[in-house]
């Protein structure tokens, strides 16, 4: 069984949505780790929305922070600190997608980031929206994905844009699992859609 850890460049990039297709592609678990701010809405709620199949199971965040910002600050609010020995992948025999919170660099606290999430042995798999400096942040995200060692592919996200997109390919060279397009709304039908389309490059 695998394990896949989505994150995104930036913020509002599709991750969730890209979870949540992962998460139905391959029948999996599905975990947030930290989750700040939006609980009664939270990401795990909206994947939950979205899949189909009766095999996944969504664990329980490590931490759940009641503000919508970074989730150092979040936690600072909620005066606690976040410790990555309490960040502890749920024991399952099913694949497993782990969805980040914002980009790589995110900090959970004064010395540990996103990237101190992620297991050498983790897929990574990296969203990429357009938008002006998406491509500086794609690149440099992927290349301290792939300087670290980790299994890198990427989804794009929203409309299509062929110059960006291309360009991320030949500097990358890392697999692309497909793209998301600006759809007017995501329900089960539309994830389960695009499940069958990237199961197989999964």
């Amino acid at each position: 069984m695998k394990t896949y850890f989505v994150t995104g460049i930036s913020t509002d990039v599709g991750k969730t949505v890209a979870a949540a297709i992962i998460t139905e592609a391959l029948q999996a678990d599905y975990w947030k780790p930290v989750q700040a701010g939006d609980l009664d809405n939270c990401d795990t709620k909206k994947v939950q929305g979205l899949i189909s199949n009766s095999k996944s199971t969504f664990h329980p965040n490590a931490y759940a922070l009641q503000t919508p910002m970074s989730p150092h600050g979040a936690a600072a609010i909620d005066s606690v600190t976040i410790n990555l020995k309490h960040i502890k992948a749920p024991n399952t025999n099913n694949h497993l997608v782990i969805e980040g919170a914002g980009g790589l660099l995110v900090p959970l606290n004064n010395t540990d980031t996103i990237l101190d999430i992620i297991k050498p042995e983790y897929k990574v798999i990296v969203v990429s929206r357009h938008y002006l400096g998406s491509i500086n942040h794609t690149l440099l995200t992927i290349n301290l994905l792939k300087t670290k060692g980790f299994d890198v592919s990427l989804i794009f996200s929203g409309n299509q844009h062929t110059t960006t997109e291309s360009i991320i390919q030949k500097m990358t060279k890392v697999p692309v699992i497909g793209r998301i397009d600006e759809e007017p709304y995501f329900d089960k039908n539309v994830v389960k859609e695009y499940a069958k389309l990237f199961k197989n490059k999964l």
